[in-house]
């Protein structure tokens, strides 16, 4: 992606981040809802000139900041593509929090692939293969993991405010689904797009030392 593309990228996504805090159900669980993106877009142009990411990634990234944004926008609970997935499958509640949790194991398995490609000696074979599905794996395992514990350390701190942040909807196994869609993600992420993310990463220049 050139610079100029990517600062369009960069501006259609704070655009769409204000437009999502416009109306809000809940200020301060948009504000949560969208924290990472708000740190990942100045990260992504702060490193691009040095880590330029493949077009996948950048691709895979809005989509997940629009997932986030649309969350945070409504609340996962009420998102309203989930109740029509509730009607149209008749599910007994809001789903649109499992597809956050999905999208929360299928792109950042495609961030800790391409760094570990581009920086590691998990390029190399045999570790490319077996081995780098499984480091890739448990790195989207672990994010899920500390993602839950934030989410406990808000409830713990915000007590019944922490109700739409944490988007449990009365299930007691709420947290072991969410990292179970995470864990799906990881692995299909892999299954799916390896090798067209490979073919990406061979285009790219190698990183400087």
């Amino acid at each position: 992606m050139t610079r100029p593309a990517l600062f369009f990228y960069a501006a259609v996504v704070f655009v769409l981040l204000v437009r999502s805090g416009v109306g809000a159900y809940e200020q301060t669980t948009w504000a949560m809802e969208v924290a990472p993106v708000a740190i990942a877009l100045p990260l992504m142009l702060a490193t691009h000139r040095r880590f330029p990411l493949t077009p996948l990634l950048y691709a895979l990234i809005a989509l997940h900041m629009g997932v986030l944004m649309l969350g945070g926008h409504y609340t996962y609970a009420r998102v309203p593509l989930g109740f029509w997935m509730q009607d149209a499958f008749d599910f007994t509640r809001n789903h649109y929090d499992r597809i956050g949790h999905l999208m929360q194991g299928f792109v950042p398995a495609i961030v800790a692939r391409e760094i570990l490609l581009r920086r590691t000696t998990l390029s190399a074979p045999p570790m490319r293969g077996g081995w780098l599905f499984l480091v890739v794996t448990s790195i989207c395992l672990a994010f899920s993991a500390l993602y839950e514990l934030i989410e406990w350390g808000a409830a713990e701190a915000m007590g019944a405010g922490a109700d739409d942040f944490l988007g449990t909807q009365g299930d007691p196994f709420d947290t072991q689904k969410d990292m179970f869609c995470a864990w799906i993600g990881a692995m299909a992420a892999q299954w799916l797009l390896a090798r067209w993310h490979d073919r990406q990463i061979g285009r790219l220049p190698a990183p400087p030392a």
